[in-house]
């Protein structure tokens, strides 16, 4: 009996996702669990296993096609039925659909659950109960579907003061996405937080120059789904916070002997003592003496967060990815170096959960790695402040008037002018500088 595979729900605000590539094609054998095909959300890439050993009949959504949740997407039956002929291949050059609806206004870019869907029921027959109830309370169900955008854009729309119902969504079903109310904002010039009257417009601005002129030798290539929700993000950021930087030089002296002194210790434990963990762990300590680096803005209150969810990002080949250490203030050294190596692993093997993105309240970022002095990045929203770190390199410097050359680092704090000011960044860094180069070594 052949059954249908459906585009799985990779979390609660999930709406659509897009299939990236088939990793089978028609009339080729499947096991159960092996992988099917890979798909990507607003929590990048994930691949997608079978739901029960079979052939892979029918392939119903190319690759680079963006359909919503509990569509169907293939078909699967037991070895020897016939394939259909109105099978799709498993690529197209068809033009990449646009990812417009709340699935796309989610947080920091991560990776969602691999979990496979079989559904044999009617897509959408819950939303059309739930359109006519709402219609029955005096609800239009264009309004309905507005308003059902993700928690991102009502925020937004609150904080701006903006009535999301007046909007044109080009979400599914015409929810508005990040980037209808963002264009809606760039519009009216309006980049207040409080809520009130939107300003006049400002006045047209002239076109954008073309990108490259005819006849000029280009190669262009459609962004790849998780580059344009990290663009997506990094523009809501510099959109949401003035962002300022401080720039702070560190001796990495004292780590540099702990980490050669413990290293093999940690080895032979299963883990790597790295200057990330070193890092880390000085930082949630200065966090917990600066609790202002740990909020959120919501409107005209600060939200201070009683747990520090650390994100530590990771690159990728495609993009990047920003696991998160939960209530990482409570962890030790050794607990600290298993976590950053396990999220890394498994950010790059695409096996994160959903909830192993979402819900960080700082972010560190480690630009040195690929040999940067330092960098300047942009906030990881809705947080107010990230670490830039810079590479580790042997340096000339001064000591006590006698020249040496030790590890040095330049550490960066981004943060958010609307809450952080000059003088609290300068002593959130000067405390994290002193427990750096001071680190105590029965913490490691």
């Amino acid at each position: 009996m052949s059954i249908e595979v459906v585009m799985p729900q990779m979390g609660e605000s999930i709406a659509e996702g897009t299939v990236v590539r088939w990793i089978k094609r028609i009339g080729e054998p499947v096991d159960r669990d092996e992988p099917l095909f890979e798909i990507s959300t607003d929590k990048v890439d994930a691949e997608i296993p079978s739901p029960q050993a079979g052939v892979l009949l029918e392939i119903k959504v190319k690759e680079g096609e963006t359909v919503p949740v509990n569509s169907v997407v293939a078909v699967i039956g037991p070895a020897g039925e016939q394939v259909s002929s109105s099978a799709l291949p498993a690529t197209s050059d068809a033009p990449e659909r646009s990812i417009t609806s709340d699935a796309r206004d989610g947080r920091s870019t991560g990776q969602a659950q691999t979990m496979p869907v079989v559904a044999n029921v009617p897509a959408g027959s819950g939303a059309a109960h739930g359109a006519a109830a709402a219609e029955a309370h005096g609800v239009t169900a264009v309004e309905r579907r507005r308003t059902k955008s993700s928690p991102v854009v009502r925020r937004i729309a609150r904080e701006r003061g903006v009535d999301i119902t007046a909007l044109n969504g080009t979400g599914i079903s015409g929810r508005v996405t990040k980037k209808d109310i963002l264009s809606y904002l760039d519009r009216q010039g309006s980049i207040s937080a409080r809520s009130g009257p939107a300003p006049a417009a400002r006045p047209a601005q002239a076109p954008r120059p073309p990108a490259f002129a005819p006849g000029e030798q280009v190669r262009v290539e459609k962004m790849s789904v998780m580059r344009k929700k990290i663009a997506e993000h990094m523009v809501l950021s510099a959109h949401t916070s003035p962002h300022v930087y401080s720039v702070y030089d560190v001796d990495f002296h004292r780590i540099d002997e702990l980490r050669r002194l413990r290293k093999a210790d940690y080895e032979a434990a299963g883990t790597r003592l790295t200057y990330t963990a070193f890092i880390a762990k000085a930082t949630v300590e200065t966090i917990r003496e600066f609790p202002f680096a740990n909020a959120s803005l919501d409107g005209d209150n600060i939200v201070y967060k009683r747990d520090i969810n650390l994100g530590i990002a990771v690159a990728l080949d495609a993009g990047l990815i920003v696991p998160v250490i939960r209530n990482a203030g409570e962890r030790d050294m050794r607990s600290l170096c298993g976590a950053i190596q396990d999220l890394a692993h498994r950010a790059r093997t695409k096996q994160l959960k959903a909830d192993e993105v979402q819900g960080g309240t700082f972010t560190i970022t480690n630009p040195g790695v690929f040999g940067a002095l330092y960098g300047l990045p942009l906030i990881n929203q809705p947080q107010v402040a990230i670490l830039g770190v810079g590479i580790v390199e042997k340096r000339v410097t001064v000591i006590d008037d006698m020249i040496a050359v030790r590890p040095k680092c330049y550490l960066s704090l981004g943060y958010d002018h609307r809450l952080i000011d000059g003088a609290d960044a300068g002593r959130f860094l000067l405390a994290l500088k002193e427990r750096l180069q001071n680190f105590d070594e029965a913490t490691v």
